[in-house]
């Protein structure tokens, strides 16, 4: 049941506090972790129940009144907010809940261990001969004594992993790994030259195809967190997970960003920077969209329509993979659409870890999605995996600097990705403009 406290569901006990990975993980933190997941979860279901009927109250009031309640309308933002509130607090325990541990699922090779060992000795206390040696044997061009050093297999794994989970739009997008700066991707402009012929008829030969290219650069992204001489001197530290949760908040909050609204200057570039045109309009290389039809915002009649109408402008082989991507205010707005039979259009998510649906389809939260507002593409749908990429150059490297901040000593953490639409049918807006 959910705790009310004037009208508004509190956030239970299991929500109060933030959501760590420990050191490591018995059976008995894992049980109890995943029993606070489900009891999160099960108040969350039974808060948007709440959220339901108090929204029904208000729309009640609408057809009554003409005009709805203040306290009706104020109640039910109330529990709107707290329903926000919660989903971010169940998706950073379900995350949680999902840390591997550092090592988990490693390679346990002599040469793996190996290079832990001399990454350790390195890091704690700047030796860096012995990992030297091991690069210059393994042939690596990725690390040098300037730029750093190649951290262990299973901490990149670990970073990659939970950068992952937390960047929304590079848990949806394409993914590809590369061993140089760019990668570039051709295609014809005009699409494949075909046709049909009998089976011992001559083939007639095609016009030749125009062909360019998307080049996609890996750009430098860094983080350079700081430690204590007596952190790196307490040998009970496990200094790999240290640093993989040291820079992990901050590698997925700036590619999250940047594959929204990065403009491709030492940056990947999002798909909100390229040129979107109305969908009558469309010619690849842009992006196409649905005006609302109302200028900031949705109809006032059926504002669901324009949902169905986003959803059918993109085609039938990008639809099946399709989702929607909005931030959390424009969620919270939508969460009162319902159809014509009474039926919300916003559905809570049936288990922990998964997204809720719109229309049947997954909703992904990016919060660097602008709001609606005035002429704002607020709300985007298609199949991302298809039309947007984003390219990793393999290896995170880490170049200690005990001098620059003394006493502290720097970690300047570097990893390089870039990104960009490929597919520009795959992925289309829902503008709010007249």
């Amino acid at each position: 049941m959910s705790h009310w406290n004037d009208g508004v569901p509190r956030i239970g006990a299991s929500l109060k506090e933030e959501a760590r990975a420990p050191e490591t993980k018995s059976e008995h933190a894992r049980s109890a972790s995943a029993h606070e997941v489900r009891d999160a979860m099960d108040e969350f279901l039974s808060s948007f129940e709440d959220f339901k009927s108090a929204n029904d109250e208000r729309l009640g009031e609408l057809e009554r009144k003409l005009s709805a309640d203040v306290l009706a309308e104020e109640k039910v933002e109330r529990i709107n907010r707290a329903l926000d509130m919660q989903k971010k607090k169940l998706d950073e325990l379900t995350l949680a809940a999902r840390r591997p541990e550092i090592g988990g699922g490693a390679e346990t090779g002599a040469g793996a261990r190996e290079h832990k060992r001399a990454f350790e000795r390195y890091v704690r206390k700047g030796e860096a001969h012995e990992l030297r040696g091991l690069e210059a044997k393994a042939l690596s061009a990725q690390s040098d004594p300037d730029g750093g050093y190649l951290v262990p297999a299973e901490t990149e794994r670990m970073i990659d992993r939970i950068v992952s989970e937390v960047s929304p739009i590079r848990a949806i997008a394409g993914i590809r790994q590369i061993g140089a700066a760019s990668y570039k991707k051709p295609f014809s402009k005009g699409g494949l030259q075909t046709g049909w012929v009998g089976e011992t008829e001559t083939r007639p030969q095609t016009a030749s195809p125009t062909l360019a290219e998307l080049e996609f650069p890996a750009m430098e992204l860094y983080a350079m967190p700081a430690a204590t001489p007596t952190l790196l001197d307490d040998a009970a530290v496990n200094i790999d997970q240290w640093l993989a949760e040291e820079v992990q908040t901050a590698f997925a909050e700036q590619e999250g960003a940047a594959f929204v609204t990065g403009d491709g200057e030492k940056k990947p570039r999002g798909f909100l920077d390229y040129e979107r045109v109305e969908e009558g309009d469309w010619e690849w290389g842009k992006l196409g969209f649905i005006a609302s039809g109302n200028e900031g915002g949705f109809p006032t009649s059926n504002p669901g329509d324009k949902l169905i109408d986003l959803i059918y402008a993109v085609k039938a082989g990008y639809r099946a993979n399709g989702r929607f991507v909005m931030n959390r205010a424009t969620q919270a707005a939508i969460r009162k659409f319902k159809d014509m039979d009474g039926n919300y259009l916003w559905q809570p998510a049936l288990a922990a870890g998964q997204p809720p649906t719109l229309l049947n389809y997954p909703v992904t939260e990016a919060e660097d999605m602008p709001s609606i507002a005035a002429d704002a593409p607020a709300i985007a749908f298609g199949d991302f995996k298809r039309g947007y990429l984003i390219v990793d150059r393999l290896g995170v490297r880490v170049l200690r600097d005990p001098y620059s901040a003394k006493p502290y000593v720097l970690f300047y953490t570097t990893k390089r990705v870039g990104g960009g639409v490929q597919n520009f049918e795959a992925i289309k807006f829902l503008q709010f403009s007249a």
